[in-house]
């Protein structure tokens, strides 16, 4: 906290002749109680700075925005970068739609300048200087798992860019998330972790969590309704699941200790808004749960197509934390009662079949709105080892076909690129859309197989992306002050609110040989040297001599005396 402090000092004895950079510092918290037991806390941490990183002259003050990630844009000419590494998977029928979705394990989607030359070239230069910056296996990124989509993954940022040959994904469904990931995030932030919301991320409360994802976004987004004057935003995320069995609660009781084993004491000096969100909308008259300490801050916003309202703790205010200067927030549940809203859209996918030849990927798209259907965006890489019979894809809903509108299609090249499969299908009221494809497996090079071959290869998690029907009309004002969590997604009707799920990754078994057969040749063709051509070298190279015996001490003395006598020995 110290060091926080002294740094808001320093700023304030800059020469009143050197320009202020125009930057600003946010951070939140929600905390979402389920109707579970389970707790759902999200954080996000916003910096906005006006500054142009394409500019000649190369930005070399920095205050607020990390200076390795504005390094990064200048060098790599980056438009938009998002990159985020989850463990778990988010269950989306238990706990409803997450503000920032994320699929396990690694993804990272990039849309560069249009200066850019050789884009592939470019991708991979950036894919190994992140994985240096977050500490991660980014450097795993290649040909093999990379996919040039053409209708998914639009710029979130300002720029209406339609030419995707700029733009870049891949996911790594196998990386793991640990505290090698999560301190060089922590470092990116103003304050550090020193002080203010970020003091709560410890390491080891996040990951014994159910379900835990950070991420980095960055794009442009404009300050004004009129879009004048533009500027970057860095947006940090951590959302977290906690679950009220695994963390060993006897009874339904949460507090901000229990989970993080942290209280707060004060908010980042360098941020002009630091609060705490509870939602409280299923909550109204404290019927189901109780908070402790009360406050009367309210705040309502409209999130996901729905109206919400939540109970705010300022945290720059002094009179949040008390008499004791710490603000250790306590939920206690009164009753169990009470259903979640199922979530307009959600789906699913497994592989189905038997053997080791060929096989079955089927995914399943709900869509439970009672009487509006509404258009989707599918996307599915599925990489080159799995060999896709296109032909036998199939679209049905209620038992019939639904011809998909749009298909786009890219076969994949044994060793070098993925398969990419984009649809756009209309899904209709109170139904569930199944898209089937057959595939057969390859047969890889010993060298291929990982060290666990018999664990299975994950495929990565498909993409939907859709614009669905909203109960509320949409805030289309971007540049309108509201809450972080209520503003990633940028919103243009108010009738509908961008949504974008992933379903779970896939675990395939391939044709595996029997690694223990190179073991057995390799003892059994030792075993023979040694012994058969051993044996033969010692035959063929041993010299042989006639030892004569030693003779007894008794014949030793007979012979001296007999020698003294001038006798011959015996």
């Amino acid at each position: 906290m110290e060091a926080a402090h002294w740094l808001v000092l320093l700023m304030t004895l800059v020469p009143s002749s050197v320009p202020q950079p125009k930057d600003d510092f946010q951070e939140e918290l929600v905390i979402r109680p389920l109707h579970s037991g389970d707790i759902y806390a999200s954080f996000q941490f916003r910096t906005l700075w006006d500054t142009d990183f394409m500019r000649e002259n190369k930005v070399s003050h920095y205050r607020l925005f990390p200076k390795s990630l504005g390094q990064v844009i200048s060098k790599f000419s980056v438009r938009e970068l998002h990159i985020s590494f989850t463990q778990g998977y988010w269950r989306t029928m238990q706990w409803g739609q997450p503000f920032i979705p994320s699929p396990p394990g690694a993804e990272l989607w990039v849309w560069f300048q249009d200066s850019v030359t050789d884009v592939d070239a470019t991708w991979k230069e950036l894919t190994n200087v992140l994985s240096g910056i977050f500490c991660a296996s980014l450097n795993f990124i290649d040909s093999t798992n990379t996919v040039q989509p053409s209708a998914s993954f639009k710029p979130l940022g300002i720029g209406n860019v339609t030419d995707h040959s700029f733009l870049r994904y891949a996911t790594l469904p196998r990386e793991i998330v640990c505290t090698e990931n999560l301190t060089p995030w922590k470092k990116l932030l103003p304050c550090g972790s020193k002080a203010g919301l970020a003091v709560l991320l410890k390491s080891e409360k996040l990951f014994h969590s159910s379900f835990h994802s950070q991420a980095v976004h960055i794009r442009s987004v404009c300050q004004d309704w009129q879009c004048k004057t533009t500027s970057w935003e860095l947006r940090q995320t951590v959302n977290s699941v906690f679950d009220l069995h695994n963390s060993g609660q006897a009874k339904r009781e949460w507090s901000l200790f229990k989970m993080f084993s942290r209280t707060l004491t004060e908010a980042c000096p360098l941020a002009s808004s630091s609060k705490l969100y509870i939602d409280i909308t299923d909550n109204p008259q404290g019927e189901q749960f109780e908070l402790s300490p009360a406050t009367s801050l309210l705040s309502q916003a409209v999130v996901l197509g729905d109206r919400r309202t939540f109970s705010v703790y300022d945290l720059t205010q002094e009179t949040t934390f008390g008499s004791v200067r710490s603000l250790n927030l306590l939920i206690r549940w009164k009753s169990n009662e009470g259903e979640m809203l199922r979530p307009l859209l959600h789906a699913e996918r497994y592989v189905a079949g038997y053997g080791l030849q060929t096989g079955e990927i089927h995914t399943l798209m709900y869509n439970n709105h009672p009487y509006r259907s509404f258009p989707v965006l599918l996307l599915d890489s599925v990489p080159w080892y799995l060999r896709l019979y296109i032909h036998t894809l199939s679209v049905t809903s209620k038992g019939k076909d639904n011809k998909p509108s749009y298909i786009h299609y890219e076969p994949s090249k044994d060793r070098v690129k993925p398969h990419l499969l984009e649809m756009l299908i209309q899904l209709p009221p109170n139904s569930v859309t199944e898209v089937t494809v057959q595939f057969e497996r390859a047969l890889l090079k010993w060298t291929e197989y990982p060290p666990d071959p018999n664990h299975g290869f994950y495929v990565g998690s498909s993409v939907i992306s859709s614009l669905v029907p909203s109960t509320v009309a949409m805030d289309t004002n971007s540049t309108r002050e509201r809450p972080l969590f209520s503003s990633f997604f940028p919103c243009k009707e108010e009738s509908s609110y961008f949504v974008r799920i992933y379903t779970e990754p896939l675990l395939v078994n391939l044709p595996t040989p029997d690694f223990s057969m190179p073991y057995n040749v390799i003892c059994l063709t030792c075993t023979v040297v040694a012994v058969g051509y051993g044996s033969l070298y010692n035959l063929l190279t041993r010299s042989f001599q006639i030892e004569e015996p030693n003779p007894g001490l008794a014949k030793r003395i007979a012979n001296v005396i007999r020698k003294m006598r001038g006798v011959p020995p015996l």
